[in-house]
């Protein structure tokens, strides 16, 4: 299975980052984080984490980051500082950080950023004769950037805090490109 999210921000310890999510404090936001990313992936699975893992204390949020279930993929992110990225590379279930990647995934093209990325549009109605854009950064609470079907956010402020599937988006996504047809 693949998973996507993005901007788990934990240990950022700032009302405006927490408090939109429930959470009271930044400990229960990354308790709550950790537990619903372990309830819904398996440790085979890859996760494709778009940036902004942790902020302010480094050992807890390595300590965290460590915890989690899953083969991650982490995508650069602008809290995602060098020495970040070291540390992350150290940690057992990280398999590469990079500033972008591509996922092709049943005739589907999608390219992973932090920031949203406008990557195509829907030439003859369909997401698989295009590149979609899997995104972060924004905090939004809604999956799409703009309204437009093809660019998808993938950040715990719109799923829960916790991954969503990559199944779960394509459904999502597709669902947009329906709507949007019926307003034309």
């Amino acid at each position: 299975m693949i998973w996507l999210t993005s901007d788990l921000h934990f240990c950022h310890d700032r009302g405006f980052i927490y408090e939109p999510r429930g959470f009271n404090n930044v400990y229960d936001m990354n308790e709550t984080i950790v537990k619903n990313w372990n309830s819904v992936v398996a440790p085979e699975d890859d996760v494709y984490l778009l940036g902004d893992i942790m902020l302010n204390d480094n050992d807890l949020g390595l300590k965290l980051l460590k915890s989690l279930k899953g083969k991650i993929h982490i995508v650069m992110g602008n809290h995602d500082t060098n020495p970040r990225i070291e540390l992350f590379k150290t940690c057992w279930n990280v398999v590469e950080v990079v500033p972008a990647c591509y996922i092709h995934y049943k005739h589907y093209h999608f390219f992973c950023t932090h920031y949203p990325c406008l990557t195509g549009n829907l030439e003859k109605e369909s997401l698989q004769k295009c590149t979609c854009n899997f995104f972060g950064h924004t905090h939004q609470q809604t999956n799409f950037y703009n309204d437009m079907p093809y660019m998808y956010h993938v950040g715990v402020d719109s799923h829960n805090c916790a991954p969503v599937s990559i199944d779960q988006a394509i459904a999502d996504m597709e669902d947009k490109v329906q709507e949007c047809i019926k307003m034309l």
